[in-house]
């Protein structure tokens, strides 16, 4: 494992993190406006899934 000299540890991290493409305050307000939504669609998909499954086996166990 090759040593590296902590200034050079530093000048290849400081290039390393300006080839990073920083997201627009724009593009994170959408990324996370939509977080929200599919978090909220997939709480209301399985609640309906819940109810179902609920509703079935009480149906079921009713019977007998």
């Amino acid at each position: 494992m090759a040593t590296l000299n902590p200034v050079q540890f530093i000048q290849q991290v400081r290039a390393e993190v300006s080839k990073v493409v920083w997201p627009t305050r724009r593009e994170v307000l959408l990324t996370t406006v939509m977080v929200f939504i599919m978090a909220a669609l997939t709480a209301v998909f399985f609640a309906l899934v819940d109810l179902v499954i609920r509703f079935g086996l009480q149906s079921l166990l009713g019977m007998f």
